[in-house]
């Protein structure tokens, strides 16, 4: 099935950190919803994933295609994530998966307990934000 393909070359993409790979399975205006990044644009939200991201590991464990909505699917997957900072955490994660008429993805909602990595996460960025916003001498 197209739909359970397309779903594992973006966990593919993700894994390896490809924006090349991950973006042309989106339609142009495709929304991600995401608990760390919030409701962004595709195309932003991967560009500030990965450059978030120092590595990641997917294991995938369960596809399911809505059988009353076959436009509609989630990925069910295991994810060890290493933030640019060496911050490390893994967690079990549901990705719900809208599609265009054409197979594109149009919409991602993102699914998983963000309570072991919140903190960390925001220390980064504000840690990132600090050393770009910082006068030269």
């Amino acid at each position: 099935m197209q739909i359970e393909k397309t779903i594992k070359e973006y966990l593919k993409g993700l894994e390896v950190g490809s924006y090349e790979h991950i973006i042309k399975l989106f339609s142009p205006d495709a929304v991600v919803h995401s608990p760390l990044y919030s409701d962004i644009k595709a195309k932003k939200f991967y560009q500030n994933l990965f450059e978030d991201t120092s590595k990641s590991k997917i294991n995938l464990i369960n596809i399911f295609v809505n059988p009353k909505k076959p436009q509609v699917a989630a990925g069910h997957f295991h994810y060890d994530w290493i933030l640019k900072d060496g911050t490390s955490t893994s967690f079990e994660c549901v990705d719900i998966f809208q599609f265009t008429q054409n197979g594109k993805i149009k919409e991602l909602t993102i699914i998983y307990d963000t309570s072991k990595i919140k903190t960390s996460f925001e220390n980064m960025k504000n840690s990132t934000a600090k050393s770009t916003n910082t006068p030269a001498p």
